[in-house]
């Protein structure tokens, strides 16, 4: 299965990556001969956690939420988290390949300020609809960069409101880098960032006249641009020491994002809120 950047609340795909041979452990002195794994054919991985982020984008006021999350491969076809959504993979990885293409369909929901908004004065702004963002993704990664079983992977979202929400489109780059530490851990690191257009930008950044009046913020025009950039770290622990062989696994997700442009400038973040977000999970994933 091909890597993805984690997204901030994506990031569990990392643990979905496929191996053609079981992962070793550093302190082998040589390669074991290669062996069967359950990622080599259709598997699937499930799993739940807890995170803790900001109610809602630009804010500083924390939350706590469950994070369930799904990925694998059936029939050559691998699907990942968006979260909350889902991509599919629809070019088969091919074995043993220095280079693997991605390419297919992305959907992904978004509640910013739809609920869970504890500033008092934000909420008098009122809750805004979810959207529903749908487009292609596509990318590519390189297989065997620094070692035997790591890889790098560059791919972007291009991704259009269908719900009547913000109306408005988001292209989201990501760089990911996966590999193992040993046997039963493996681990990624991400990099990645938002461009949003006016329609998106205005109606989560904006603040009228009348939202002026109802919560005392003052007016504001947001138009679109970058809205942020993101890091975030996956690490995740075979619980039998084996990862290969599937079963349960304990997820740690970080990521640290730092909102820009207009959507920094907003009163919602600059005054009520903040441009430094953090978010944090812990989880149980099960792999068969």
């Amino acid at each position: 299965m091909k890597n993805s950047h984690i997204l901030s609340r994506a990031a569990f795909v990392s643990l979905g990556l496929s191996l053609s041979s079981p992962l070793l452990a550093q302190e082998e002195p040589a390669p074991a001969p290669a062996e069967e794994s359950v990622f080599d054919g259709d598997y699937l991985t499930v799993g739940l956690g807890v995170a803790v982020g900001p109610s809602y984008e630009g804010s500083d006021n924390y939350t706590i939420s469950p994070l369930p999350v799904a990925l694998g491969s059936i029939g050559g076809i691998d699907f990942q988290p968006r979260g909350p959504g889902i991509a599919f993979d629809v070019i088969p990885d091919q074995k043993d390949a220095k280079v693997d293409f991605i390419l297919g369909p992305v959907v992904r929901a978004r509640f910013d300020r739809q609920n869970s908004i504890k500033d008092p004065v934000v909420r008098s702004l009122g809750k805004l609809d979810f959207a529903v963002e749908v487009g292609p993704f596509a990318g590519v990664q390189v297989n065997r960069v620094l070692n035997p079983y790591d890889s790098l992977t560059a791919q972007v979202d291009l991704r259009w409101d269908v719900a009547g929400a913000h109306d408005g489109m988001v292209i989201y780059p990501s760089l990911t880098y996966f590999t193992p530490l040993s046997r039963s851990i493996v681990t990624s690191l991400s990099a990645s960032a938002e461009h949003v257009d006016d329609d998106y930008a205005n109606y989560y950044f904006s603040i009228s006249p009348a939202g002026s009046t109802a919560s005392g913020l003052p007016t504001f025009n947001a138009t679109g641009g970058w809205k942020n950039v993101s890091v975030a770290s996956l690490t995740a622990i075979d619980l039998d020491g084996d990862v290969t062989n599937g079963g349960f696994s304990l997820i740690f997700l970080g990521s640290y994002s730092r909102i820009l442009g207009d959507a920094k400038r907003s009163p919602v973040t600059s005054i009520r809120g903040s441009a430094n977000q953090f978010f944090g999970a812990i989880g149980l994933g099960y792999t068969f």
